[in-house]
């Protein structure tokens, strides 16, 4: 038995101490425990408490209890170990063998909460007190600030820690009840109580000074179950996933020997929350349950524990610890006589006592390493933890100051103020002199699809026989072809402008075309204007909306019931002015689709109908220039010769092609060599006809006067009102394309900029009126929205408790 104890002893001293490390966020750089040398602990007659190591783990432990107890494991992942286990593995044995306290042992689950116990050997005398942390309201949602309740006195005798620690879960799980209620309640009374949760996520808090505890921190979560409904067993385990999945987390795993692993559910989260083992110790409990008989099992238990197998492989390896049997606990053994007695098992039964590392047996061992882990954890994690706290402050003071700040100002100013620069921001969006140019550019583009509309219901008189089969005349130089035309505009050839005269004939003199011919004509036009004065006016009216509710926004958005108010006020009287310019645009409309038809402009008028009628004229007599593409020649032009009288209706026969005048050549000489034939060989039968007749005397014409020397037209009195209606176009195009956008701008944005002020402040001091209290009014109406007061005050409380974090971390930083 000596030997062996001088055995283990001597391995544990050969071993080399691994605490220089790289600076690491988790725990995949730390190094394995395999073989680790930590300082001596109480039990091996060395008072290391006075050493600057204690010290240094004794103030990393303070800090992380005060960090959490302030919530920082709100905002932070603070290093931590957490216990898991399945029901009946040795969970609550290994966590009194841990700690030298004893927990709640019933039938069934006793752990309803988890427990945080923070182990601190700075004492000389044991005492424990008791913390309720209560960071989530009886729905299970989040507090904004953590409420930490002394629970009862502090503990003095370890026998009543047990009723105290009952007593404290008692008060978590009936968050309605003043856990006062229960400082006094005997066990007999727990039991019966019917509590209000079956499990919480509110921690009970346990310090305990201990002058033989060795220095740790670590998280006892409720039991995994099997047999419950299935809402608490998920509850349970989604409580484990939510405290293993933080990276600066060391699990422990509670696995009985007397079952395989593979059916263990904490083995299963463990490998689910850290894949790779980094992270993950199991420690095997109830060795003593394996009989002598059972000799492949305890081999394979050597090779878990050994590190030798395959298939459980962990960074930082197994233990395995003895932990009292009812038996014992009812002798109530002391924490020494207790390691006594495993040490005393591990050292003599076979084959856990031909295990080299000793360190790998017993609660001693595993402690120590544990400890020296967490710590070396915590000291890694500073640098980051204060960087993450910064970002966080600095993040949260940002979002705080972008918050509009709290009301100062009188409420009737601010009132009277916020609608005074609404009406001047929304006059100066009217003029254009703001610098948010949206509303003047979208209407000046929506003006612009105005005009090349109203272009596009140009008439398209073609003066052929079958005007399908040529080209739209667009302009008089040929330049210019509408790309889109509406629907509405039909071709027209000389027949159907001979129709519509006919139709319009009453009690006129021969030769005398009606004026009702030609209003006819005006009509088929101006008619479709209507639907692209409605587009426009449409698409104005959706860009007035959508500044307006910007307006409003940004003037009134900060007070909801001011918003409300004013908003439903101003669209009302936004409504008002759609519904003017509305009127305002049709009788608009009705100036250009009703008779008379008038202009002043006589001079323009007359101007375009010479060119249109040169133009028409200059055309028919070069029909195969305009002759659309992919036609036959199917449809003749008359020749000048043909006589008014010879109609379709008479038996007319149009001539042949070859008899149909031919258009003039399109170039000069071109078998001339040198001299003036050279000179002339790009000229322009145009050109070339006025220089002839310039030279002949009649000097100072034009292109468009050619076509008076053509021969008469047949046609003639069509082609003159062609030209008529289509000059007329133009002039009543050039009106209607401004008309229109004139109109919208000052009976829609000029007429509710100059009436808004006006009506906005009448409607406020009337509604003020006839309530009993006018500052009360506005008081009202600039209440802040609850939401931001609301989101004020969460701010302000994390910033407060980030400050808080951040001085802590700080003053550690700095007693170092």
């Amino acid at each position: 038995m000596e030997l062996l104890r001088n055995r283990r002893k001597q391995a544990a001293a050969s071993t080399e101490p691994s605490i220089a490390i790289e600076p690491s966020l988790d725990l995949t750089s730390l190094p394995s425990l395999s073989g680790s040398a930590s300082p001596p602990e109480a039990w091996e007659d060395v008072g290391l408490s006075s050493s600057d190591y204690a010290r240094k783990r004794r103030e990393l432990m303070e800090m992380m209890a005060d960090l959490r107890s302030m919530g920082a494991d709100a905002f932070i992942a603070l290093p931590s170990v957490v216990v898991i286990g399945g029901q009946s593995a040795g969970k609550s044995s290994l966590v009194e063998a841990v700690s030298g306290i004893n927990v709640p042992r019933d039938s069934g689950t006793c752990t309803r909460c988890p427990m945080e116990c923070n182990m601190s050997s700075h004492a000389t005398s044991w005492s424990c007190t008791i913390t309720l942390r209560i960071g989530f309201d009886s729905n299970g949602l989040d507090l904004q600030k953590p409420l930490n309740v002394q629970f009862g006195r502090t503990i003095t005798n370890r026998s009543e820690f047990e009723v105290w620690l009952r007593r404290a879960q008692a008060a978590i799980l009936n968050p309605n009840v003043p856990s006062a209620t229960f400082h006094a309640k005997t066990v007999e009374e727990l039991r019966n109580i019917k509590n209000t949760l079956k499990f919480s996520r509110n921690v009970v808090c346990v310090s305990i000074e201990d002058p033989d505890a060795t220095d740790l921190s670590f998280y006892d979560l409720p039991g995994l179950i099997q047999n419950e409904e299935a809402e608490i067993v998920a509850l349970v385990k989604r409580l484990a996933e939510h405290y293993i999945k933080k990276k600066n987390t060391i699990i422990l795993t509670t696995i009985p020997m007397s079952d395989d692993m593979e059916n263990q559910q904490s083995m299963s989260l463990a490998r689910a929350a850290d894949p790779n083992g980094w992270r993950t110790i199991g420690v095997l409990t109830k060795p003593d349950t394996l009989g002598t008989g059972a000799i492949n099992q305890r081999r394979k238990w050597v090779e878990i524990i050994e590190g030798h197998s395959e298939e459980h492989t962990l960074r930082h390896g197994f233990y395995c610890v003895r932990l009292p049997d009812d038996a014992e606990r009812a002798q109530r053994l002391s924490r020494a006589e207790s390691q006594r007695r495993a040490e005393e098992y591990f050292d003599t039964t076979s084959p856990w006592k031909d295990v080299i590392d000793r360190r790998r047996f017993g609660i001693p061992g595993f402690v120590s390493d544990i400890s020296q882990l967490l710590i070396q954890l915590i000291e890694d994690a500073l640098p980051r933890l204060r960087q993450d706290v910064d970002a966080l402050l600095a993040k949260c003071t940002k979002d705080f100051d972008d918050l509009p700040p709290p009301l100062d100002n009188d409420p009737q100013i601010e009132v009277l103020g916020r609608v005074n620069a609404f009406c001047d921001v929304f006059k100066s969006f009217v003029d254009g002199s703001h610098e948010d140019k949206r509303l003047a550019q979208r209407n000046r583009a929506l003006y612009a699809i105005f005009k090349r509309d109203i272009r596009g219901t140009a008439p398209d008189f073609r003066p052929f026989n079958a005007p399908e089969d040529y080209v739209s005349l667009d302009d008089t130089e040929g330049n210019m072809t509408l790309t889109e035309r509406d629907p509405g505009v039909k071709a027209m050839g000389i027949y159907d402008i001979r129709r519509v005269i006919q139709e319009a004939i009453g009690w006129e003199l021969p030769n005398n075309v009606p004026y009702q011919a030609k209003a006819n004509l005006i009509a088929e036009f101006t008619k479709l204007w209507v639907a692209p004065s409605e587009r426009c006016l449409a698409g104005v009216n959706d860009v007035l909306d959508h500044v307006i509710d910007t307006l409003i926004s940004t003037h009134f958005g900060r007070f909801k019931v001011l918003e409300g108010y004013f908003g439903n006020l101003i669209r009302f009287q936004v409504d008002i002015c759609k519904g003017r310019a509305q009127d305002a645009v049709k009788t608009a409309l009705e100036l250009e689709t009703t008779t008379p038809h008038y202009t002043q402009n006589t001079h323009y008028l007359q101007t375009l109908r010479e060119k249109w009628l040169a133009h028409y004229k200059t055309v028919r007599s070069r029909p195969f220039k305009y002759r659309a593409p992919n036609t036959e020649l199917n449809s003749p032009v008359p020749s000048p010769e043909f006589s008014r009288c010879h109609t379709p209706d008479n038996n007319y026969t149009p001539p042949h092609p070859q008899h149909l005048p031919q258009p003039l050549p399109q170039h000069g000489f071109t078998n001339g060599v040198g001299g003036w034939g050279a000179s002339v060989k790009s000229e322009t039968p145009e050109a070339k006809a006025l220089r002839f007749l310039a030279d002949a005397g009649y000097a100072g014409l034009r292109v468009s006067d050619l076509a008076r020397l053509l021969p008469p037209d047949s046609f003639e009195e069509e082609l003159v009102v062609m030209a008529d209606v289509r000059a007329y176009y133009h002039v009543a195009y050039k009106r209607i394309i401004d008309h229109i956008p004139f109109t919208i701008e000052h009976a829609l944005h000029h007429a509710l900029a100059k009436q808004l002020s006006q009506s906005l402040l009448t409607s406020l001091l009337t509604d003020a009126a006839s309530r009993p209290n006018f500052s009360e009014r506005m008081k009202e109406l600039v209440s802040e929205d609850a939401s931001i007061a609301q989101r004020r005050l969460m701010l302000s409380t994390r910033k407060e408790r980030l400050l808080n974090i951040r001085r802590r971390l700080m003053t550690f930083s700095n007693s170092i």
